[in-house]
Order: structure tokens, then C-alpha cells, then sequence
């Protein structure tokens, strides 16, 4: 009878032990299906007015579109350096450029590898997480720490038929790199997973095509080519190129800018961007959008589409001919600094709700871990969007930002054109660090074009001395 019994309780145990173990599993897998996946869509290049959402008179867009149409657009989104290699760090790290190290366009490819980047931390708190396209801080396309998945181009990569480095082999694809890399999107979107997931995808449009040296300087810029889809080679063949005012060659005010350098022309109307060139941008950015398309698609048809924060970015913008220049997008103007920034989240951000309080590059990071519930990481430069997703009102949101640039040697009419410049709601002050005298000032509310420099206006002392301070103190934080 004894062991009759004894025996009975050691069933109930077992019994009770099962039930409970199958409580924890499935309270964890409630806990992981609750987590957001992230989708992160980086359009290299890409102007802030060149979608359809954003105003473009003419350009289709209507994937890319359909993300501001049922999330939130930040219609003040800025990247805080206009260069390819620094802001891509920013983006990852949550981190200005002076904080990150990534300082430059060059081969920066071992401190790429330090970078403690945003998917580092999803990683570590249980998210599966791929890296897709253009890595280019530095030319190796070796896998960085934090990524289950990698599918890299080396460098700047090539318009057609790219070798990418996925999981440590390189293959080499046929076609477009636009169509390579949204392949590959969708596929990782589509596997079957218990695990919530990151797919970080940097495309190589719209970047032109370059002849690129070891080091990670460009041979030779001027030949640089915008290179589309062919099924795309048509589009837009009649219509006619928006020109914003200040593509005028106007720049009695810009003494940075009138410099003699070498046996370049002075910049004016004719060394603006070709309407060509500009349809020919416009072109590659039809299958970036056709990408968008297939990856809500694949998304729908997994059960994950309204469970996934779905971003739509740039690293920087791009000239048309605005002050006269075309491929030097290091200057702190508008048209390099402001970006597209389209959140879709139905949970948490009302469909079309318009954001115009400032968003920098550096704001990603902190967002998505915030998103994850990921708090164990270091501080960061950026701030979570989360308040500003949700439609709330935040009385302490930054109403200033520091934008900066170091130097490199590519572009000869940006040589020594380092510097740090700060931008408020009003003003920009752009203050140079080895041009002595060429300082810049902008009051943006009623010079939007940035054609007026007030920096010898004598009215303009005071405010220059607190711009210039509070530029000191953001290089401090």
C-alpha cells in the first residue's frame, strides 16, 4: 500500500513538473512572438524629396510609399555627417562620429570590427539578425560581430553581377545588385523562425558606379555612373527634372566655396548634376522600391507583417546642383543633410501621422532596442523615437543637433573642408576648421535656400558666439 502510494506521488510530481515546464516553453514563445521583428531598409544616397510620399512631382514609389501612407514620416530627419563610411556607423551605433571613430572614407575595415553596433545587442537578447548589401566602412567584406547572416559586398561594390561574401564564401551573382540583394532580403524574411528577427538591408543604389583603389579612395569620380535595371533604362525619359531655387551659381556669400583649386571651373549652373544623371538615380530607385514591395509581401504571407517595425532611411542626400556642386555631398547644406526617415508599425504608430521634430542618424540604435526591450547597452548620442512614434508630445525633444565632417582626399573641391556646424529650428552656423575667415551662417526661417551668409553681419555676433558654444559643449558630452 506504501508503495502504492509513494509511487502515485512521484506520477503527480512528474505530471505537476511537465505541466510546468510546458507553462515556462510557452510563455517563452509568447514572449519571443511578442517581440517586433525589424526590417531596416538603407537607400544609399537617397534625397529626402525624391519618393512620391515626400512630394516628388513625377517619381512612382508606391512600395516605399505605402510605409509613410501606414506608418509615420519625419518630415526633419537629418543624418548628423554626409559621408558614406562615418554615417553608416552612426546609424549602427547610436553614436556621432567623434564618439564612433569612423571618421573618414577610408579603409577603416579592423575598427569596422569594434563597432558595437545595435544587432550586437538583439543578437544577444535572442534575436536572429542578417546583414545584406553594402557594408563600406573600409573595403573588407569579412562578417562583422552580431550578424547570423551575411551577404556583403566588398567596398562600394558594383552595380552588375556582384560577388558577395555570404557566410564566409564569396559567390558571384548574375544580374542586377538591386534585384541580388532583394532576393536575398526576402528569402531570410521568409524562413520559418520561433525567433524574432533584424534584417538589415544597405542597398548599393543609389550610389553610382566607381573605380575604387585598395585603400578605399576613388580613382577617378568624375567617371562615376549611375547604372539602373535595363527593364528600368526608360523611365522618366520625358519628363522634366524639378530644380530647387538655389540652383542659381550664386555664391558671392560662400568664399569656402569660390576657392581656386587646381584647374577645376568654378562652380556655377554647369557644374551642377545633369538631368540625366538625376533620371538615371530615379531609375535604380525603381527596384529599391519594387524590393519594399516584395519583402511587405513576403512578410504578409509569413503572419508578420503588422508584428514588424518596417524602416525606410538614407545615409545622406545628394546635390542636383544646388550651390552649383554635384557629387561632393560632404557639405553640411540641406540637400546632403536632410533624409527620408518612413516608420511602419501599426502597434504603436497611428497610419500617416507626420513627425517634425528633429530625427538624426544617430536615433536608430536606440529606437529599435528600445522596440526590443533590449536597456543593458551603453549610452548613446541618439534618443529613442518611441515617444514620437507613438504621437506623444515630449517637452524636453532636442531642438538642436551638430552636424560634422572631418576630411578626405576624393573629392578636391572638399579638400580641407572640415568641420563642425550646428543646426537649430532657426539657425545653422557652419564653422570650418582649417579655413580661416570662411565661416557661414544661415537663418533658415527666412533664408531657406541658404543663399544669404550673415556671418559679417555685425547683428549676428551674439548669436554666432552661443552657436559656436554650444557646438563646443555637444563635442564635450
Amino acid at each position: 500500500m506504501q508503495r502504492t502510494f509513494r509511487s502515485d506521488c512521484v506520477k503527480t510530481l512528474q505530471l505537476i513538473l511537465v505541466v510546468l515546464i510546458a507553462g515556462v516553453c510557452r510563455a517563452e514563445d509568447e514572449r519571443e512572438q511578442s517581440r517586433p521583428n525589424f526590417v531596416v531598409v538603407l537607400v544609399d544616397d537617397l534625397r529626402w524629396d525624391e519618393l512620391g510620399c515626400t512630394g516628388h512631382p513625377f517619381v512612382r514609389t508606391p512600395a516605399i510609399d505605402r510605409i509613410a501612407n501606414e506608418g509615420v514620416r519625419f518630415r526633419n530627419a537629418f543624418c548628423t555627417t554626409p559621408l558614406c563610411s562615418p554615417v553608416r556607423a552612426c546609424l549602427l551605433t547610436g553614436l556621432y562620429t567623434h564618439n564612433h571613430g569612423i571618421l573618414d572614407n577610408i579603409n577603416r575595415s579592423e575598427q569596422s570590427h569594434r563597432l558595437k553596433t545595435f544587432p550586437r545587442y538583439l543578437q544577444k537578447a535572442g534575436y536572429e539578425t542578417a546583414y545584406i548589401g553594402k557594408w563600406h566602412m573600409g573595403n573588407d567584406d569579412t562578417a562583422r560581430p552580431g550578424f547570423d547572416r551575411w551577404a556583403c559586398l566588398k567596398g562600394q561594390g558594383t552595380s552588375f553581377d556582384p560577388t558577395l561574401n555570404i557566410d564566409g564564401k564569396r559567390v558571384r551573382h548574375s544580374g542586377h545588385t538591386t534585384d541580388v540583394l532583394n532576393k536575398l532580403a526576402v528569402e531570410f524574411v521568409s524562413q520559418a523562425r520561433k525567433k524574432p528577427f533584424c534584417l538589415y538591408l544597405a542597398h548599393k543604389a543609389l550610389h553610382p558606379e566607381l573605380v575604387q583603389r585598395d585603400d578605399g579612395s576613388i580613382s577617378d569620380p568624375s567617371a562615376a555612373r549611375f547604372m539602373p535595371a535595363p527593364r528600368h533604362k526608360d523611365l522618366y525619359r520625358e519628363n522634366a527634372i524639378p530644380r530647387r531655387l538655389n540652383v542659381s551659381g550664386q555664391l558671392s556669400d560662400k568664399p569656402a566655396l569660390q576657392r581656386e583649386i587646381g584647374d577645376l571651373p568654378p562652380l556655377g549652373v554647369e557644374t551642377g548634376t545633369p538631368d540625366e544623371t538625376v533620371r538615371d538615380r530615379l531609375r535604380m530607385l525603381a527596384g529599391i522600391d519594387e524590393g519594399v514591395g516584395a519583402l511587405l509581401e513576403a512578410l504578409q504571407s509569413a503572419g508578420q507583417l503588422d508584428n514588424t517595425v518596417f524602416v525606410v532611411a538614407s545615409d545622406h542626400g545628394y546635390w542636383y546642383g544646388e550651390h552649383g556642386l554635384s557629387v561632393e555631398r560632404r557639405l553640411a547644406y540641406e540637400e546632403a543633410l536632410r533624409i527620408p526617415l518612413l516608420v511602419r508599425y501599426p502597434p504603436l504608430a497611428k497610419a500617416g501621422r507626420l513627425c517634425d521634430e528633429f530625427a538624426l542618424s544617430i536615433d536608430l540604435a536606440p529606437t529599435l532596442l528600445d522596440l526590443a526591450g533590449v536597456n543593458d547597452v551603453p549610452e548613446m548620442d541618439g534618443r529613442s523615437l518611441v515617444p514620437l512614434l507613438k504621437g506623444q508630445k515630449v517637452t524636453d525633444w532636442r531642438d538642436s543637433f551638430l552636424v560634422e565632417y572631418n576630411t578626405d582626399t576624393v573629392f578636391p573641391r572638399v579638400y580641407k573642408m572640415g568641420y563642425k556646424a550646428i543646426r537649430t529650428k532657426r539657425w545653422k552656423y557652419i564653422r570650418y576648421n582649417d579655413l580661416k575667415g570662411m565661416d557661414e551662417l544661415y537663418d533658415l526661417l527666412a533664408d531657406p535656400y541658404e543663399m544669404t551668409n550673415r556671418i559679417q553681419d555685425p547683428a549676428s555676433a551674439a548669436i554666432i558666439s552661443k552657436l559656436s558654444g554650444q557646438i563646443d559643449a555637444f563635442l564635450k558630452q
